[in-house]
């Protein structure tokens, strides 16, 4: 990409909608295919150049700084602000300012999957001579998102929040990676909760900036739900996304971490990934688009089928987890059922015989006695 291109990061959110995973873990640290999210979006940066990125922080700051210092470990430097109370998306950004420099820098969300071809943006970007330029994706239903009309030559003309269908213009929205020029900031006020979205970007357009909006059909997805989290862990094991996985590449479409063992009479069923130190019992089942992390055990005549499971969880014997989220260092008793979308915390002690579905959630550190949860 030519010359050192810095991007900011907006990684403060609470996470809502994931818990009870982002209960105990940041929503850009829950890990993606057994690496945290961030790390992914820091590698694909370093991919097109980008080698400061300043990470703007504020709930659990510390677990961003304890996993990745100073970036040095990824060939990258990262520089951590936290935000003493939410600031907004663009507020955010303000916040960090005094570390942006004064070339186009890259703003990107924590919790937005994407092989976006940043390259190509900053290009863009240059070409146009913009102020600031807005990654647009398309989406089928235009009225759950904000919508940004273009004119013939790239221009964004305006900015409708969830429009209703007569006034649907088009189906881009805007997909949360900018381009700008570090002095577009210059009027926002410091320390304030403050929107690019509903904020800076309308003004600046009423100002008559230059704004232009850049289509891209790339892969784009929000993690910001449990079934957007699943999706995510099924699009990159099926190569929807390709993102690296750690381990060896088995025969069936499994990826295997070191250490993994699996008895002579289980049956997998790939894409299935593996982390470091899995066991999988007599008579299992592992089943395709599963993500197992480092250190689960699969018990016999267990099943596991479209979900992820954290690091050091046990499923007990017999029991059946379909299309769900397991969080860490959890026990399952033997001959339960979890399923629909259901999302169990960190270190929950399940009895034997109970049943999770309907989506339902339940907070780190329960503990459930036998047969306590009937659906």
């Amino acid at each position: 990409m030519g010359k050192e291109v810095k991007a900011a990061m907006l990684v403060g959110g609470f996470g809502t909608r994931l818990r009870p995973l982002t209960v105990t873990t940041p929503k850009p640290m829950l890990p993606l295919v057994n690496i945290p999210f961030l790390e992914i979006e820091l590698l694909h940066l370093k991919q097109y150049g980008v080698d400061e990125v300043i990470l703007s922080t504020g709930y659990l700051p510390a677990v961003f700084d304890e996993y990745f210092g100073d970036g040095s470990r990824l060939g990258i430097k990262l520089v951590h602000v936290t935000e003493d109370e939410p600031l907004g998306t663009c507020g955010a950004i303000k916040n960090v300012a005094e570390f942006l420099g004064s070339e186009p820098v890259i703003v990107c969300n924590g919790d937005i999957l994407t092989d976006l071809d940043i390259g190509a943006l900053v290009s863009y970007h240059n070409e146009k001579s913009a102020s600031v330029t807005i990654t647009l994706t398309p989406v089928e239903d235009p009225t759950a998102y904000g919508l940004v009309p273009l004119d013939e030559n790239g221009h964004i003309k305006e900015f409708l929040e969830k429009p209703s269908w007569d006034q649907v213009v088009t189906n881009l929205i805007n997909a949360g990676t900018y381009v700008m020029d570090p002095a577009v900031l210059d009027d926002v006020p410091p320390g304030e909760n403050y929107s690019f979205e509903r904020q800076l970007f309308p003004d600046l357009l009423k100002e008559g900036r230059p704004m232009f909006g850049f289509p891209c059909d790339c892969y784009w997805l929000d993690l910001g739900t449990p079934e957007k989290y699943l999706a995510a862990h099924h699009d990159i094991l099926s190569g929807e996304i390709h993102v690296d996985m750690k381990g060896e590449r088995r025969p069936d479409d499994i990826i295997a971490g070191e250490g993994a063992s699996v008895d002579a009479t289980a049956h997998l069923h790939g894409p299935v990934l593996m982390g470091e130190g899995v066991t999988i019992g007599a008579h299992a089942r592992v089943l395709p688009n599963t993500c197992l992390g480092r250190g689960v055990t699969v018990g016999t005549e267990a099943r596991v089928e479209g979900s992820v499971v954290l690091d050091g969880t046990t499923i007990g014997d017999r029991s059946i987890v379909e299309q769900s989220i397991l969080g860490r260092d959890m026990v399952l008793g033997s001959d339960c059922h979890v399923a629909d979308c259901s999302v169990l915390g960190d270190n929950i002690v399940s009895g034997a015989e109970n049943e999770f579905r309907k989506g339902i959630r339940v907070w780190p550190s329960t503990n459930i006695e036998d047969g306590r949860i009937k659906f």
